[in-house]
């Protein structure tokens, strides 16, 4: 990722059910101990609760990667410029680092939608245009469109839903793939395989999964965390070494599921 005036750290902070005043500790437990990227989006109803986090906290404002996303209703072109106005003063900066697409379904028009995050850019509303949940097709469209580089494309990925065309045009276009749902809500600590590579490295399934997304290039992930113990294990995660037999085993799972399909 050279060039970048914004880079992403491996691991980020999901916020999404993050809510009122715990919510705002959490989010200003996270930046305390180290998280420089808060991920969150109009639809989870919580951006005033990230903005006061990070208000909050001792953590410089432009130390920190803000993103949000414009949900499927608002995509309109009018709608994306309004609604981001009250993304900013929701979460009380004058700026987002990043703003992605949320879906491109409902009033997801390809030409209009995106000129809109062009606009919001030139301006200086926004540093960077993200897109989430698109198909390889989409994204080649929205490469195609949009004027400024796409920075980000966020999309589901764990042990148990992999897409590995999804990261090749990542690394082939030079954006960032932003794993969300990293752990699968759970269900990575019923895995076996997981269970062997966790034993083998005296940790958990989580920190194998955190530790495989993180180490493939262009990937960052978003871990949803609400207390402090989890934060620390999630961002430590990134030092585990997982060799090439642990790589073969985690490949090896044949079991698969979406949480999040369309």
């Amino acid at each position: 990722m050279s060039g970048r005036e914004t880079t992403l750290p491996p691991i980020g902070l999901g916020t999404m059910g993050l809510d009122s005043e715990s919510g705002v500790e959490s989010v200003r437990t996270a930046l305390d101990v180290g998280y420089r990227h808060l991920d969150t989006a109009q639809i989870y109803d919580n951006e005033d609760v990230v903005g006061k986090g990070l208000a909050e906290s001792d953590v410089p404002r432009e130390d920190v990667v803000v993103a949000t996303k414009v949900w499927a209703d608002k995509l309109g072109y009018d709608d994306v410029l309004s609604s981001t106005t009250g993304s900013l003063q929701r979460l009380g900066v004058d700026y987002a680092d990043l703003l992605y697409v949320h879906r491109p379904i409902d009033a997801y028009d390809p030409e209009r939608t995106l000129a809109a995050f062009d606009e919001l850019r030139d301006a200086g509303r926004i540093r960077h245009v993200g897109v989430s949940n698109f198909t390889l097709s989409e994204l080649d469209e929205a490469l195609d469109l949009l004027d400024t580089p796409l920075f980000a494309h966020q999309t589901e990925l764990h042990p148990l839903f992999y897409s590995p065309k999804l990261v090749s045009h990542a690394q082939e276009n030079d954006y960032y793939l932003v794993a969300y749902s990293p752990l699968a809500a759970g269900k990575v600590f019923e895995v076996s395989e997981l269970s062997e590579v966790a034993e083998k490295h005296n940790t958990d399934e989580a920190a194998v999964s955190i530790a495989w997304l993180a180490g493939k290039e262009n990937v960052v992930t978003i871990p949803k965390a609400s207390g402090e113990e989890h934060m620390r294990a999630n961002l430590a995660a990134v030092d585990l070494d997982l060799d090439d037999e642990d790589v073969a085993k985690i490949k090896s799972i044949e079991r698969e599921e979406e949480l999040f399909p369309e």
